[in-house]
């Protein structure tokens, strides 16, 4: 399984939305504080919508909590002033991603400590970041295909249409 790390995050409705791709991936939720909101905020269960009950999530008061409780993990950092397309990393299943604040990222000393591991989303230059759920979203993907989706569902199925198209007959679609 994978661990998404979310360091100071500001805004509930990401963390909500973050909290849902965790959610239907079975990846580890992990909310670094100080958070810029209380859980229970309505936006963040609302961005969550029925899927909190499947959702493994593990609190800490600060970034030296979480190091402490995972001083062996490796750990990739989500940022953009990482070298290393995220898409070209190595993901391993038990890795922990990291992604910072919406407002300033993960700090410096932090991506200082490995930065063989700073990984970033190509954008044009002119940008200055993605929103962070859709930030969280394209590198938890890749990783787990990388890790051939684990304990994911890889198929789905067409309900019988009107159009008389059922399950099996993908020729017509």
């Amino acid at each position: 399984m994978l661990h998404l790390v979310l360091v100071c995050p500001e805004i509930p409705q990401n963390t909500g939305n973050i909290a849902r791709t965790c959610a239907v991936t079975g990846c580890v939720l992990h909310l670094v504080g100080p958070l810029g909101f209380e859980i229970d905020d309505r936006k963040l269960k609302r961005a969550g919508l029925d899927y909190w009950h499947l959702l493994d999530i593990r609190r800490y008061e600060s970034l030296a909590e979480y190091l402490a409780a995972w001083p062996d993990a490796r750990r990739w950092y989500a940022t953009t002033k990482g070298c290393l397309c995220y898409a070209d990393a190595g993901y391993a299943d038990e890795d922990h991603i990291l992604f910072g604040r919406e407002t300033a990222g993960l700090p410096e000393d932090l991506l200082k400590s490995d930065l063989s591991h700073c990984i970033r989303i190509p954008q044009i230059s002119e940008a200055r970041s993605l929103n962070l759920s859709n930030s969280v979203a394209i590198v938890a993907y890749e990783a787990l295909r990388q890790l051939s989706f684990p304990g994911m569902q890889r198929t789905g199925s067409l309900a019988e249409s009107a159009a008389g198209v059922n399950r099996t007959d993908t020729a017509k679609i």
